[in-house]
């Protein structure tokens, strides 16, 4: 038993409060808790049968498809729908899983409204890049060939990377957090392209959120005693 303890404790470590975090959010609002989770689940299912049939192809691609050859103001409008619009070239049940499991966790943890934020902040932020990219040109660092303007960027893998490493944070699930991140930056180096990079600018972006709040939390408390000049001259307040 003695040679399972050290394991063990690292995984309490690494998952402990994450666990701890899912069983309370589990405890207090029990199915509730996937509202969010189940619909995002239901939409793409609904949308993946949309898309597949011949008289929805178009809608769904004028609705939710986005590329970096649009313009800037009907990218921005298709966005939010087309994190729910599964990838083409990738089968439908990952695009699922990837929801059921990261979303269901990141909404028991985080609650639904922070967990869309992070969601889209980093689905935006992948969007956003595809562009500079695009404008940059193949030429200069984390630019992108022109070819890239007409590729179809749609699909919750960037949301799901952002959420997983924000969660990781939240959290303090160090070592799986660096996996989640290490395993971007592999993906990108064994089969560079637009997808694989915009994950990499989710990620970026999402942790300079988690940067802001670390700064946020680790600011000195302001001392009550101090926090006005009424309070320093120990003089009351004046009343009109």
């Amino acid at each position: 038993m003695s040679r399972w303890t050290a394991p063990l404790r690292a995984v309490a470590r690494e998952w402990g409060a994450l666990v701890a975090a899912v069983r309370a959010g589990l405890t207090g609002r029990g199915a509730r808790a996937f509202a969010l989770t189940l619909t995002a689940v239901a939409l793409t299912a609904v949308i993946q049968l949309v898309q597949n049939q011949p008289w929805g192809f178009h809608p769904v691609r004028e609705l939710g498809a986005v590329r970096a050859g649009d313009p800037l103001w009907q990218a921005l409008l298709r966005t939010p729908l087309s994190l729910f619009v599964p990838a083409p070239d990738l089968p439908v049940w990952g695009a699922l899983a990837q929801i059921l499991l990261v979303f269901g966790i990141a909404e028991v943890c985080l609650g639904r409204w922070r967990t869309l934020a992070v969601a889209y902040l980093a689905t935006l932020a992948g969007t956003l890049y595809a562009r500079i990219g695009v404008a940059l040109g193949p030429d200069a660092f984390l630019g992108l060939p022109a070819s890239d303007a007409r590729v179809v960027d749609t699909g919750p893998s960037a949301a799901v990377v952002g959420l997983a490493v924000y969660v990781c944070h939240q959290h303090r699930a160090w070592f799986t957090g660096a996996l989640v991140v290490v395993a971007m930056v592999v993906e990108v180096l064994v089969k560079d392209n637009l997808a694989g990079r915009e994950h990499l600018a989710a990620i970026a972006a999402v942790l300079v959120v988690c940067g802001v709040r670390e700064w946020r939390g680790r600011r000195p408390a302001q001392d009550p005693r101090a926090g006005g000049s009424g309070a320093r001259s120990g003089v009351p307040p004046m009343r009109s």
